[in-house]
């Protein structure tokens, strides 16, 4: 089987579209275990039509279009409408409350915004207040308003404006854990060159069928998943959500799953996970968040599948992947993806540092890095060094074969007693301890050393560690300095929706640790 490769010019996700339906009309683009199927013809038709609707309802090329909607065909839908107008999407997490929303509509200046039906007696009043001209619903069963108008349009060809690599794409909020959230601006050009990387890299044929339990308000379900397939006239089995019983039940179904560590932790607590059970399945991708090495090698041992680690953001979609072929190396993010530039620089003189394993900032470059934050232009300028690489805020480093290994975030290094100390090298101590199901190193106010370092333990529920056991065996194997002051046991750590351990939260929860009574 052949991939389906895009010729040089096609460097637009709308091209992907075009040729899929002149080729590949029949193949199926996506199918739901409901039994909703939609052919690469019927996307073709049917994301025209919508587009068409959008123009009627006064949607332009350039304006933002904001969407808080449950996970639906209907809803990749209106994200290909969009591409196919010019519109920029703006998806928005369901579990935002009003005044997190009120921020974004009041910040993105959407022309029209997509709500649930039942949220639209509550919000409407609140999108009319951030200035939306238009407000419309689409519900989780492809019901609402604005397929209701679709539905009766009268079916003319949507405008087709001549847009550039250049052009926006979407609008895609960070999750805030520096100040209040900044939307960052991905180009049409972006989104395209991704999707072909990824899918090259990761050797995605027509033949390939991806099992999709991830939201679709992140780059990982939306941009990762949806596009990769869009790219390569591949296919969706489209879940609601991540229900480990229900993947479970439809592997065998499927070639791809791309899911974060938490959704392979859960699979790794079912007996049927086994060889067999995943035996149609020839790639299984994690990110989002650091996968532990126990879970790799647990999943390895009962599946036979070595999962593959990638590195991303918000404002940069991939940067890195283990390779498809040769070392899928635990711990690490792989190498660089075509064309994207990774350095490491000093964090205080900002040179760039040579040798292989010093840790710095993790810096990029490439035709995936985004234009720059909305209605911000410091934070944008900020956020690139004077040769145009941007600044990640993580902190990594790469080893002599050229592997990206991630230490951090930089806010979250803990500077005790004038010595930085890097979580994730604790961590790793601390996961490996029996009866430890994972850890979160953090620092906290310390009247003497500045910042306590201080461990967040998630432990088994027949585990009989105690807190001077875990010092005892950490001063055996870290300098000194390293040593948690405190060691706090949880049953389960804070998590955001894409399984990112919130450090924040933790800090806020501990912040009084070290105080005296």
């Amino acid at each position: 089987m052949i991939v389906v490769k895009l010729a040089p010019s096609q460097t637009d996700p709308t091209a992907w579209l075009q040729q899929c339906a002149a080729n590949h009309g029949d193949r199926p683009f996506l199918t739901t275990p409901v039994g909703q199927s939609l052919s690469y013809r019927a996307l073709d038709e049917q994301s025209n039509r919508l587009a068409a609707t959008l123009s009627g309802l006064g949607v332009v090329a350039g304006d933002r279009l904001a969407l808080q909607v449950d996970k639906s065909p209907e809803a990749i839908l209106l994200y290909v409408a969009c591409l196919r107008l010019g519109a920029v999407l703006v998806p928005l997490n369901t579990a935002y409350t009003a005044p997190e929303l009120e921020y974004f509509l009041t910040d993105a200046s959407p022309r029209l915004t997509v709500l649930r039906p039942q949220d639209l007696a509550a919000l409407e009043p609140l999108a009319r207040r951030a200035g939306c001209s238009r407000v419309e619903t689409l519900g989780a069963d492809g019901d609402g308003s604005l397929i209701e108008l679709a539905r009766h349009a009268d079916g003319r060809a949507a405008p087709q404006p001549v847009l550039g690599s250049a052009s926006l794409a979407a609008l895609i909020y960070t999750s805030g854990t520096t100040g209040r959230s900044k939307g960052a601006m991905l180009t049409r050009g972006n989104l395209a060159s991704n999707a072909v990387a990824l899918a090259d890299c990761w050797r995605f044929t027509e033949a390939d069928v991806l099992l999709h339990a991830l939201p679709l308000f992140h780059v990982h379900g939306l941009f990762v998943a949806v596009n990769t397939v869009l790219a390569t006239a591949a296919s969706l089995l489209l879940l609601r959500r991540f229900d480990a019983v229900e993947v479970l039940d439809h592997l065998p179904s499927a070639s791809v799953f791309m899911g974060v560590p938490t959704h392979y932790a859960r699979l790794l607590q079912l007996e049927g996970l086994s060889r067999e059970s995943t035996a149609s399945v020839r790639l299984l991708v994690s990110g989002s968040a650091p996968l532990l090495a126990e879970t790799h090698a647990e999943f390895a041992r009962r599946t036979g599948h070595v999962i593959l680690e990638r590195y991303g953001m918000t404002e940069t979609l991939m940067n890195t992947s283990n390779p498809y072929d040769g070392v899928r190396l635990p711990g690490s993010v792989g190498l660089p993806l075509p064309k994207v530039e990774v350095r490491v620089t000093n964090t205080s003189t900002r040179a760039v540092e040579h040798g292989p394993g010093t840790v710095g900032m993790l810096e990029l470059r490439g035709p995936n890095v985004f234009a720059g934050y909305w209605n911000d232009p410091q934070k944008s300028e900020e956020a690139f060094t004077a040769d145009g690489f941007f600044i990640t805020g993580d902190l990594g480093s790469i080893d002599q074969a050229g592997y990206v290994h991630i230490v951090g975030r930089a806010k979250d290094v803990v500077i005790s007693g004038g010595y930085n100390v890097y979580p994730k090298e604790i961590e790793s101590e601390l996961d490996a301890l029996p009866g430890v199901i994972e850890s979160a190193v953090i620092g906290v106010a310390h009247p003497d050393l500045g910042e306590g370092v201080t461990a967040i333990v998630a432990r088994r529920p027949d585990a009989t560690l105690a807190e001077e056991d875990v010092i005892r065996v950490l001063q055996e194997r870290l300098a000194r300095y390293k040593v948690p002051r405190r060691v706090l046991f949880v049953d389960e750590l804070p998590r955001n929706v894409m399984g990112k351990v919130q450090k924040a939260a933790l800090r806020q929860t501990y912040a009084a640790l070290y105080r005296s009574p």
